[in-house]
């Protein structure tokens, strides 16, 4: 299998996304960190841009001991005796020479002809030869540049002594196969190009830079630059951990693959966010929150009977213990019955359907269901207690400067719909005088309690209370996303529960699930 370098730059292009500042101390976690990720060069910064960036550059390359650390550099004699001042004391230390190449960059920002960026580009190279042993040259904007014009760049930046040419896509505008082209071209027409290692940087602009730099790799590219989670500049740079396990995934298309400890990535990922302040999108492919996350009850379906079916990286990979089978409107039965078993109930068939069906209710209110959402749905109902009243529909209006009321709508056993509206002190208050004149039963509350069963604003509340009628007490329990109709269905239940007790003097509560 062909190696791969990874060449990353986080430190360097990932801290130019808009917004991130890292310190010198949070520049060192993470170089100590990409080398247990096991990154093979890392550019630390850009050492001319301020004293700051220069120290910085070099705490990291006297921290880092196993992988080569790079400082970027203009094609000019004073940014390259900076990266000179920055990495004394590195490892394996390595300059980072660009100059711009393509025509809109010589006519627009440079204001110089072909000739001119040649002498420039082969001046650099001389001069920092006279004190790195690798140097790597970038023609920024090569993936716009003329490509007769990007061959004569090579071929000089070869007779100079650069030891990497980087092949930068600087805005992202290349597909795949132009990009893929020019890889092909140098590798076929310029001269000695097999003593030096091509590299591709690619940006993403146009949501291409993973694809363009599989297709540099295709063509015979020896190093992919980017950065983790793929921060950088606007869109974003290559996101390492894509190239990394599309290599891992297919090496019978690729042919090669990168020596990246696989699973330091998702730990990488999470202290790249972390300190840079910039949160992983849940759809992000690898490292996302949802890349190993399951809803749809068909692929909940697949993959408790083989993983396989809809995963094609496991988890574990990338550092991570297991997938996730996300409870929501979209799950199936079978996920269901699994979380039950998983959670330690143990239900019949009814029970189940009952179950079932009550956790389609809740999530067609909750964008996903924990499992104390769960846990509280199995045990809403501790008693076997006939249902003499349900409640229908309920309708509160409150204003803090008006008289807050409620309309309840109940059903009877015998069908019968009753529909009541009253007033009360509160919401609460409202809807329990409405029950009553809809139950016509005379109770006292005597306690009444509530808490949120999960987190989130769409958390599940749990309403506990106890009523009173004469000397016969009963507790109600209610669950909703709702607080004032957890309310109602607590109360409605202790009604059902004193009427019950009524019945049946001699009666002892049971428990039981659903």
């Amino acid at each position: 299998m062909r190696k791969i370098y990874i060449f990353d730059t986080t430190l360097r292009d990932g801290e130019q996304s808009p917004g991130v500042n890292l310190n010198t101390k949070e520049k060192v976690e993470i170089a100590l960190q990409l080398e247990k990720l096991g990154v093979d060069r890392m550019e630390a910064g850009f050492p001319a841009a301020s004293p700051g960036d220069l120290a910085a550059v070099n705490a990291v390359a006297l921290a880092v001991k196993n992988a080569t650390v790079i400082g970027l550099s203009r094609s000019r004699e004073q940014d390259i005796d900076a990266v000179r001042e920055a990495l004394k004391g590195a490892q394996d230390p390595c300059i980072h020479l660009f100059l711009a190449t393509s025509p809109i960059h010589r006519k627009h920002k440079l204001r110089m002809e072909k000739e001119q960026v040649l002498e420039a580009a082969d001046r650099a190279i001389r001069y920092a030869k006279k004190y790195f042993d690798k140097v790597e040259f970038s023609p920024e904007d090569a993936g716009r540049t003329e490509l007769d014009f990007l061959c004569q760049v090579t071929d000089m930046a070869i007779k100079a002594g650069a030891t990497v040419v980087n092949i930068p896509d600087t805005v992202g505008y290349l597909n795949p196969l132009e990009f893929g082209n020019i890889f092909k071209t140098l590798k076929e027409q310029v001269p000695n190009i097999e003593k030096i290692q091509l590299s591709a940087h690619c940006h993403d602009d146009l949501g291409m830079a993973t694809a363009n730099s599989l297709a540099a790799i295709l063509n015979g590219a020896d190093q992919i630059e980017g950065t983790i989670n793929g921060i950088g500049e606007r869109a974003g740079n290559t996101a390492l951990e894509e190239v990394a396990m599309a290599l891992a995934t297919r090496p019978d298309f690729f042919g090669a693959q990168t020596t990246l400890n696989l699973k330091e990535i998702a730990k990488t990922s999470r202290l790249v966010s972390k300190l840079t302040g910039m949160p992983v999108p849940g759809n992000k492919a690898i490292v996302g929150a949802n890349a190993f996350a399951h809803e749809s009850g068909i692929h909940q379906d697949g993959m408790l009977k083989e993983k396989t079916t809809y995963e094609i990286i496991s988890p574990d990979a990338i550092g991570l213990k297991e997938s996730k089978l996300v409870l929501g409107k979209h799950s199936g039965r079978h996920a269901f019955r699994e979380k039950l078993i998983d959670l330690g109930y143990e239900l019949e068939e009814e029970a189940v359907n009952a179950a079932f069906a009550k956790f389609k209710d809740l999530a067609d209110r909750k964008k996903a269901v924990n499992d104390e959402d769960i846990r509280a749905l199995l045990e809403e109902k501790l008693v076997d207690t006939p249902e003499v009243f349900t409640l229908e529909t309920i309708q509160v209006n409150y204003g803090n400067k008006s008289t807050p009321n409620a309309t309840v709508r109940v059903r009877t056993t015998e069908g019968e719909v009753r529909e009541e509206t009253a007033e009360g002190n509160g919401s609460v208050d409202a809807i329990y005088n409405a029950i009553d004149a809809a139950t016509k039963e005379a109770v006292e509350l005597e306690d009444y309690s509530i808490k949120s069963v999960s987190q989130g604003k769409d958390a599940l509340g749990e309403v506990h209370v106890v009523l009173k009628q004469d000397e016969v007490t009963a507790q109600g329990r209610g669950l909703s996303t709702d607080i004032l109709e957890a309310s109602a269905r607590a109360y409605l239940d202790a009604v059902n529960r004193l009427i019950d007790k009524r019945k049946s003097p001699g009666r002892r509560d049971k428990m039981s699930l659903i």
